[in-house]
């Protein structure tokens, strides 16, 4: 064991909380896994047990190996990932799969590994990098708005336009994070009003073109509608999983009704995945749930003790950058299966099954284990890398 701890770096209670996380989820994705056995009739409980288990050991060497990279290697790589990601989101949109029936064009299938991919995670992850490098290598200067449209809100627009028609909620998602760091990097925040209204300006003509022209994004558009209206329409398809999630929660009592022993996962769409804290609270109670909640709450304290700590300004916004998405996923989960928030299809992040939610969860808190590992590091350093050397280096 002395040997294993010799070779993790950074922050140990950090390692401690996904660990925790990790072994926790076993026991709810194997029992919320019987509603996609015996009412969907696809596959086992121990195969999904097995393949939940699988998709975290990766997710743990994805840890591991991102957590060794100096993370100055970081800055010049989302100058290089930014154009894949781009492609990779056009291709999606071509290309989307399937999945149980269902118009799912923000997933690309692995081949030969049968794992579906959703290439908007990735994109977010690249994208709170990129701007991380902006903010750092501008914080000296006096930013000019003219400039950072081209330098900055330009690559935004592009992956945010991209990944908008297939997922809404994540688009949200990484734009208020992305506000969020530019208003914790400096970005004047005149400029940053006139930003967001931008944005809003953008939806409004994206909503307006779908709908003049419905056959080319089907269903897109009437799906968002649906679900802000749904939010209090209690005869709709999301208000049913709504409510069996609240009876999981109300019949949960303090201790609940003990591991395994759910009644609503066999009634409970999603129950695996974006409703898995519902069936949580059921099954091990109150206590169950707030010990979740402690646990990010206590992910995000270590976040910010990584953050104090740090000696460089893009070290200080990368964790902002990565991190704290992470705990507005899980809070937004919660606050959708507690009828706080409309669905929104956002999983809990390292409880949840599904494998590219794990992965992107698993490659962002490796950055912040490697900048919680890094010795003293200077800006210049960091933001001199060229990203031809680092392909080169790599190579």
């Amino acid at each position: 064991m002395k040997t294993v701890f010799q070779h993790i770096k950074g922050d140990k209670t950090i390692w401690a909380i996904v660990a925790i996380l990790a072994v926790f989820s076993f026991m709810p994705v194997y029992s919320a896994s019987t509603n996609l056995v015996y009412v969907v009739g696809s596959g086992s409980t121990f195969g999904y047990l097995i393949k939940h288990m699988v998709l975290l050991i990766m997710g743990f060497a994805i840890i591991y190996g991102v957590h060794k990279i100096p993370y100055r290697y970081f800055s010049g790589g989302s100058v290089l990932m930014l154009p894949i990601v781009i492609i990779l989101l056009i291709f999606t949109l071509m290309q989307g799969t399937v999945i149980e029936g269902a118009n799912a064009s923000r997933w690309i299938r692995i081949p030969f590994v049968g794992v579906g991919f959703q290439t908007s995670t990735l994109a977010g992850l690249v994208l709170m990098v990129y701007v991380a490098r902006y903010l750092a290598k501008n914080k000296e200067k006096e930013i000019k708005f003219k400039e950072s449209i081209f330098q900055l809100w330009l690559p935004v627009a592009i992956v945010l336009i991209l990944i908008l028609p297939a997922n809404f909620s994540t688009t949200a998602i990484i734009f208020v994070m992305i506000l969020m760091v530019v208003f914790i990097g400096g970005y004047p925040i005149k400029y940053i009003g006139i930003i967001l209204g931008a944005g809003i300006l953008a939806l409004a003509f994206f909503v307006l073109i779908a709908k003049a022209f419905p056959e080319a994004m089907p269903n897109r558009v009437q799906t968002w509608q649906n679900r802000i209206e749904n939010f209090s329409d209690k005869e709709s398809k999301e208000a049913y999983q709504v409510e069996k999630a609240k009876i999981a929660i109300a019949t949960g009592g303090p201790i609940g009704r003990g591991p395994g022993k759910s009644v609503q996962k066999n009634f409970l769409p999603q129950s695996s995945s974006d409703f898995i804290f519902a069936i949580i609270i059921e099954e091990y109670g109150l206590a169950g749930g707030l010990m979740v909640i402690f646990i990010y709450f206590l992910l995000l304290f270590r976040i910010f003790v990584v953050i104090r700590k740090t000696t460089t300004i893009f070290g200080t916004l990368l964790v902002v950058g990565v991190g704290c998405p992470i705990i507005f996923q899980a809070t937004i989960n919660m606050a959708v299966a507690t009828n706080l928030f409309p669905v929104t299809g956002q999983t809990l992040p390292l409880i949840s099954s599904g494998g590219t939610s794990i992965w992107m969860t698993c490659f962002a808190l490796g950055m912040i284990l490697s900048v919680s590992a890094s010795k003293e590091e200077t800006e210049e350093d960091i933001l001199d890398d060229n990203p031809l050397d680092i392909l080169h280096e790599t190579i």
